[in-house]
């Protein structure tokens, strides 16, 4: 078991992870524990958590349904009503067992509830464990732009328990590997090499924790957003519109598959800036087409793509502001992107994919 170090908090990793968070627990004396799960995660993860936290064993349950489409206020106000009616006090706490979505969404509402209650996030999916549960960021989706309504809030803990992924379905198991070899191809160089030669259907302990390393990393010298930390947004501008143009359609995309579709977009717009050389943007195509196989973007969703990068929030007076990759393992945050650079990106993808190249 390894415990890493974040802003005032600490994510402790390993098969004695739970364990560790009934000790955490026993010692913080909470009023009371609430356990926000998906139907999935009470069914696969809730046995799990309650056997080696025992203290959970009187938890209230509150679960919600899975998916992109609970990051709502609908959904937060069930969760606050839950809490008002079962008497939650300022000194009471929120264990989010899931996802992405779980996390974000349970870290909004503990953070907003009385002006803040403690929240503990306890990972379920590669993703969250990689990625979502760590950084502090929480938020829920309005007005169709995803993330729109959120604050920074840090948990009091974070316990990543690997064992949880032995029931995660391997779309989902991919979804999270999207964001494991984004934090390589930002960060780290020797990562990237390393996840390239390596099979997408196996991650070892090992490379979670240095996923979590490298994206805490730029979380501690950036707590806020302001600069180095913008680097994590890479494949996101285009990733998250293409996800909230998708979202309740036949076609929907999983956070991680538009993710892969926004690294390989925004990688063209880092060629045609002459951030990265032809050799390094093939590198980049062969390995993502190879693992992911991502899908072609329909052409009657760009002008929808296009309208929410204008509502993103990394826009500055009307100009789209990307984090780009600026060779493999290094990033170049807020470069002026035109709409024309992005359609001819756009265009190249989708002639990549048509060509399976």
């Amino acid at each position: 078991m390894s415990i890493i170090k974040s802003n005032g908090y600490s994510v402790t990793v390993g098969n004695h992870s739970l364990k560790a968070l009934n000790a955490f627990l026993k010692k913080k004396h909470f009023s009371s524990h609430f356990v926000i799960c998906d139907e999935n995660t009470l069914q696969h993860c809730l046995p799990l958590l309650i056997t080696n936290c025992p203290i959970l064993s009187d938890a209230e349950i509150i679960e919600m349904e899975s998916g992109e489409q609970s990051k709502d206020l609908a959904v937060s106000a069930h969760i606050w009503q839950t809490l008002l009616e079962h008497k939650a006090d300022s000194n009471s706490v929120i264990i989010n067992l899931g996802g992405g979505v779980v996390s974000d969404l349970g870290g909004f509402c503990a953070a907003v509830y009385k002006r803040g209650i403690s929240f503990i996030n306890v990972p379920t999916s590669l993703l969250a464990m990689a990625d979502a549960s760590v950084g502090g960021k929480t938020a829920i989706d309005f007005g169709g732009i995803k993330n729109s309504i959120g604050l920074f809030a840090q948990p009091a803990a974070v316990f990543v328990y690997p064992t949880f992924l032995n029931s995660l379905p391997e779309k989902h198991y991919k979804n999270g590997m999207a964001e494991v070899f984004k934090i390589a191809l930002i960060s780290d160089k020797k990562f990237w090499d390393e996840l390239k030669r390596g099979y997408l259907n196996f991650v070892s302990v090992e490379q979670i924790e240095k996923s979590i390393v490298l994206k805490n990393n730029s979380v501690l010298k950036d707590p806020f957003d302001k600069g180095l930390r913008k680097s994590l947004n890479f494949g996101h501008t285009i990733g998250h519109a293409l996800e909230a143009v998708l979202l309740g359609t036949k076609t929907e995309l999983l956070h991680g598959e538009a993710v892969v579709i926004g690294m390989l977009v925004e990688s063209h717009i880092a060629l045609q800036k002459k951030l990265i050389t032809q050799k390094q943007g093939l590198e980049i195509f062969y390995v993502l087409h190879r693992f992911f196989q991502p899908k072609k973007i329909n052409e009657k969703h760009s002008e929808k793509i296009l309208k929410l990068i204008r509502n993103d929030k990394k826009t500055s007076a009307n100009k789209p502001r990307f984090a780009l990759v600026s060779g493999i393992g290094k990033c170049k945050v807020d470069v002026e992107v035109t709409e024309t650079q992005i359609k001819k990106a756009v265009e190249f993808f989708n002639k990549s994919v048509k060509f399976n190249v």
